[in-house]
């Protein structure tokens, strides 16, 4: 731990020789979620602004009307 804090990078612990583990702190281990999520995010928009520009999408009111249509729901 005090070899974690000081330096700030990861500590490879080894079984025999050979890597078995990542030890890191928490803030490095967060970084790459957030990252990840927030390119997951830019992903659905990108493609939500594609699909709209390509005519890949109806009004709500459209989908609305049909589904309460197929599943019996009155207004």
């Amino acid at each position: 731990m005090k070899q974690l804090k000081k330096t700030k990078r990861p500590v490879i612990l080894t079984v025999k020789g050979k890597a078995a583990a990542v030890v890191q702190d928490a803030a490095a281990y967060q970084r790459p979620l957030d990252i990840a999520a927030l390119a997951d995010s830019e992903e659905g928009i990108r493609q939500g602004m594609a699909n709209a520009k390509s005519g890949r999408s109806r009004p709500l009111r459209e989908l609305l009307t049909e589904f309460e249509s197929k599943h019996g729901i009155p207004r």
